[in-house]
């Protein structure tokens, strides 16, 4: 064979081995000695747990490449506030991180129960969202499981939000956790808007600093189009979060001492409405998330002020819930894959 000729068939195979591998970040995580993996697992878990605290936080979000001739970015925003992150659970394999959102003045703080986040070590399945206002549970393929953790975010009144699976890593020297694709409802800053895009094509990723920690979202904003879904726009957001306690963060512990039960009991009604339906669909709203968010936390905060009951609060939250989910609810045919897609 010719040294022209051997060139050409090497570059041929090479064509085809890039064509028909599966993508790196695809596959299994190579075996490792029990000690690596015990020592991994603790590692993860450590910078999980790490992102409790108290912080000051600026939300940076910017519209980057148009993926259509007829659309423009809209123009960057950044914002910001203080919030407390407290764990509320922590079994070994499932960590869970409640966020307090502190508003207001010093003299008169207000307290904004946020958004929620839970880590789960090896997961069989995730509920992930599949269009407007439907979360199925998804399985996660067994030979992608070891050695990764999932991420469930929960919205304000504890309804799903999106979750997706990824590795714990070190590159460069910097440790992250990297989300798989993961499909997600409109932000409010979006749906409020009323945009032509309806929800985000996402990567995810958590890292900690010196000082803090940064969840850096890579979003495609997208439209489900004859079952099909078609790109509008990139975007950018970076949260920072930096250690910070000059605010009144006593606020933050007295509300969740005074509502920790109540929000308990919801997110155990949420969980049974989740087990009936195999996933949960509710109504979504633009400025709320659902329909039933602003009553569920209008209640956390009578509790708070000693206003209403716990118990009177639980029977109506319960109520709520189970009367507002699992009925039909429109939403866009799309195309589903057969399994996760990779990173």
């Amino acid at each position: 064979m010719s040294i022209k000729l051997a060139s050409k068939f090497g570059a041929a195979l090479f064509a085809i081995s890039l064509a028909t591998s599966p993508a790196l970040a695809d596959d299994p995580i190579k075996e490792r000695t029990a000690a690596a993996e015990a020592a991994s697992f603790e590692a993860d878990r450590a910078d999980i747990l790490a992102m409790a605290g108290d912080y000051k936080v600026t939300f940076d979000m910017k519209e980057t490449t148009p993926w259509r001739d007829d659309y423009t970015p809209i123009k960057a925003k950044i914002s910001g506030g203080h919030e407390s992150v407290r764990v509320i659970e922590d079994t070994g394999r499932k960590i869970v991180l409640q966020h307090l959102l502190v508003v207001g003045s010093d003299d008169s703080p207000f307290i904004v129960k946020h958004w929620r986040q839970d880590w789960e070590y090896e997961p069989k399945q995730i509920l992930a969202y599949a269009g407007s206002g439907k979360w199925e549970l998804q399985d996660v393929p067994e030979r992608l499981r070891k050695g990764r953790w999932s991420q469930t975010v929960y919205q304000v009144d504890d309804s799903p939000r999106y979750a997706g699976w990824g590795q714990w890593t070190t590159t460069n020297g910097v440790r992250r956790w990297r989300s798989s694709w993961t499909t997600r409802p409109l932000a409010r800053r979006d749906a409020t808007r009323n945009p032509d895009y309806d929800h985000y094509q996402a990567i995810n990723r958590h890292q900690p600093f010196p000082g803090g920690w940064i969840h850096w979202q890579d979003n495609t904003k997208m439209k489900w189009v004859d079952g099909k879904a078609e790109p509008y726009v990139q975007e950018i957001v970076l949260n920072t979060y930096k250690k910070f306690d000059e605010y009144p963060v006593s606020a933050a512990d007295d509300y969740w001492k005074a509502t920790s039960g109540y929000w308990k009991a919801v997110r155990s009604e949420w969980d049974a409405a989740i087990a009936r339906g195999n996933g949960v669909t509710v109504e979504e709203e633009a400025n709320t998330g659902t329909v039933i968010s602003g009553e569920l936390l209008e209640m956390g905060t009578k509790i708070s002020k000693g206003e209403m009951s716990e118990a009177d609060a639980i029977g109506k939250a319960q109520a709520l819930i189970r009367n507002s989910t699992n009925k039909p609810v429109k939403t866009a045919a799309r195309e589903t894959p057969a399994e996760p897609s990779g990173y």
